[in-house]
């Protein structure tokens, strides 16, 4: 069946980086797009970046757009998000999502970033 699983969220200073994983298993990364979003305390669920499945190109919200990098690896079935530069306000759950083709119809468990001193 269709999963994906984040990880690699932690604790890190304001400045710093972290690189979450969204491991995906049950269909290959070529037959959908994966988005990244997230929710920090008491927020909307914000979508922070797109990676298409037909030809690589990836959407990135304003919010995060210099600081932030999507990428996969096809043959791990893995995506990534690079997060540098890292701020408080970056607090939150992040989560990985499926785009099947008719909306977004799979979700990770999230994964929890805390940028703090």
């Amino acid at each position: 069946q269709v999963q994906l699983v984040e990880s690699g969220g932690g604790l890190v200073q304001p400045g710093g980086s972290l690189r979450l994983s969204c491991a995906a298993s049950g269909f290959t990364l070529g037959e959908a797009a994966i988005g990244w979003f997230r929710q920090g305390p008491r927020q909307e669920r914000e979508g922070l970046s797109c990676i298409s499945h037909r030809d690589g190109s990836i959407y990135y919200a304003d919010s995060v757009k210099g600081r932030f990098t999507t990428s996969r690896d096809n043959d791990k079935t893995t995506v990534y998000l690079q997060m540098n530069s890292l701020k408080p306000e970056d607090t939150a759950l992040y989560y990985c999502v499926r785009d099947g083709g008719y909306g977004l119809d799979y979700w990770g468990k999230g994964t929890l970033v805390t940028v703090s001193s």
